[in-house]
This record gives structure tokens, sequence and C-alpha cells, in this order.
């Protein structure tokens, strides 16, 4: 998923990236792409080791990185201008629920709260929001007609990334765009409640 997820950034672009899955992102990322975190950097580099691990040098998942060379740093404050500017390319996050208007819920359920962060503002000032989460729950959707939890954002999402399937959130509606091999789009349809739209070049999944 994480792979696939890149594939969506370009050289020059800036990108945020979520805890779990989206911070692998950077793996896969072409060259010329930098990564933004919230507490005020634009340049994250690799996971530091011994002596390079410095506390105020942390990405998402709390890990700490070496910042790249040429990387920026600013306060708080400033990073989050940066957001809501709509300056970023694009931000990976993780997802609970994802509607078929695109909307996101990715903070809260019944029982458990994973916590806001800076996704409410992530999700309204990036250019381009790309999500990455299992397709079903334990068997149950988790893309709908309407979201159940508490939304993050209200049609926000450009691409779902599962490990089944690629979807583009469209005025249309849910567009089928690529398929794992060996799934079919009808196997794609009985998970999810919306109805989708079956793309005239649907694609294979790379590897």
């Amino acid at each position: 998923m994480a792979k696939r997820a890149a594939a969506y950034f370009a050289a020059g672009d800036i990108v945020n990236l979520g805890i779990g899955v989206p911070s692998l992102c950077n793996n896969y990322a072409p060259p010329g792409v930098m990564f933004h975190t919230e507490n005020g950097l634009i340049g994250v580099g690799p996971l530091a080791e011994g002596l390079q691990r410095v506390e105020s040098f942390s990405n998402a998942n709390g890990m700490r990185f070496v910042p790249m060379p040429g990387a920026s740093v600013f306060d708080s404050a400033e990073s989050f201008a940066i957001v809501r500017s709509g300056r970023l390319a694009a931000t990976v996050l993780g997802g609970l629920q994802v509607s078929e208007k695109g909307d996101l819920a990715n903070w809260a359920r019944p029982g458990k709260m994973v916590g806001m962060g800076g996704a409410m503002d992530l999700v309204n000032g990036a250019r381009k929001v790309i999500v990455t989460m299992e397709l079903t729950a334990k068997g149950a959707p988790k893309i709908l007609k309407a979201c159940t939890y508490p939304l993050t954002g209200a049609a926000c999402v450009d691409h779902i990334v599962t490990e089944q399937c690629v979807i583009d959130v469209t005025p249309e509606g849910l567009v089928l765009r690529e398929v794992l091999d060996g799934v079919t789009p009808e196997e794609i349809q009985r998970q999810v409640e919306p109805t989708l739209v079956v793309a005239d070049d649907l694609a294979i999944m790379a590897a």
C-alpha cells in the first residue's frame, strides 16, 4: 500500500505522512520529494541511530530521524501555517471509514479514540489526500455510503489505496482504478457499500 501511495508523488512535492503504513511511503518516493512533519520540519530523512538520535527530530510515529541536507526547521505554528496555506502537495493518512463522497473518519470510534492530531488541518490544507487502509475491518465494510464515526474531514479524500484495490473519489462516484492480480471487480464490490464505477482502463496493481 505504501509503495502504491508513493506513486502519486512527483519531484518537487512536499508531502506529509501519517502514522502506520503512510510513514513507510518515504521508502518508495521518487527523488526530489521532501517530507513535512507537523512539529516543524521539511526534509525528513532516514531513521536515526546511536548518537544521531535527537529528540527534536521525530516523525509521526515518534521515531527519530536524520534531517535531509537542505532541511528547513521552524516552530509548530509556522508548520501548521504551511499546512493550512495549501503548500503541501499531498498527505497520506490511515482511515477507519471513507464515504462515497470522500468523507474521512480516522480518529475516533466507539470505545476507542486514536487522537485527532493534525489530521483535520491536513485533509483541508493538502492539495491531494490519499488514504491507505485495509478494505474491510474483520469483514465489515470500511468504504460506506455514509460514515458512522466522527468525521476528520468532509469530501476531502482523493484516492483510497487498499491491499486489494485502488479507488478514486470523483464527482461521478467511486471509480475502481486498479485491482490486485486475481481479484475481480465483483469481489471488490461485495466488500463495499456504495456502487463502484469500474474504470474502462481498469489495471492490475503493481507488485
